[in-house]
């Protein structure tokens, strides 16, 4: 009768190679799982960096485009003003357009802070002055290390338009025909690129309150 072979088992030794084997592999893996998780995250960070500033971008211009020839009486002068006033670093106008959706007129204060950066604010619009409200608010940052600059387009004649640093709605009593506003990083250092926004005013002209056309 022929004896059953004897099996061979692993030794010590090979078992720890073999263990040492895959313990390099697992660090190699987890090392390169963690590398490209590392790098969509940074990547996803920017692209939603960059999806919220072209968002806030695209709301200011929408508002911009909807702005409205909101009034209120001054009980000083029992005058009837256009809610607008813009300077080259802040405005402040009506929007039939909310972030929110909400219904009804929203008032925008849009300021360039030479530290935070571009801020915002929003407040709803009745038929009183938004900015004693505004006083009592607190801005929200919406583009950080940019600044602002900000120019309003006015009719000056039928014929004649121009580009002016200033807008008061108390005495052009309407709001500008257009509004460019170029964005553009605080810090030189930074690698980040200008940003503009041009809108045209739709209802720029109250239809009861005639516009002035005289220079500022």
């Amino acid at each position: 009768m022929m004896r059953p072979s004897r099996q061979r088992g692993f030794t010590l030794l090979e078992i720890m190679v073999s263990m040492t084997l895959t313990a390099m592999l697992l660090g190699m893996l987890s090392a390169g799982i963690y590398t490209v998780v590392n790098d969509w995250q940074n990547e996803t960070s920017l692209l939603d960096e960059s999806l919220d500033k072209s968002l806030a971008l695209l709301q200011v211009e929408r508002a911009l485009v909807a702005a409205f020839p909101h009034s209120y009486i001054d009980y000083d002068t029992f005058e009837r003003i256009v809610y607008f006033y813009g300077s080259d670093y802040e405005m402040r106008w009506v929007s039939t357009v909310s972030p929110q959706r909400r219904t009804g007129l929203t008032a925008w204060r849009l300021i360039s802070d030479s530290e935070e950066g571009v801020q915002l604010m929003l407040t709803p619009a009745f038929s009183d002055n938004p900015d004693f409200r505004f006083e009592e608010m607190q801005a929200t940052t919406i583009l950080p290390n940019y600044q602002a600059e900000i120019k309003y387009l006015v009719q000056r004649n039928e014929e004649e338009k121009e580009w002016v640093e200033e807008w008061d709605g108390m005495e052009m009593q309407s709001l500008p025909i257009a509004v460019h506003i170029v964005l553009t990083p605080i810090d030189d250092f930074l690698d980040e690129e200008a940003l503009e926004i041009l809108a045209a005013v739709k209802t720029w002209q109250h239809e009861d309150i005639q516009p002035t056309i005289s220079p500022i």
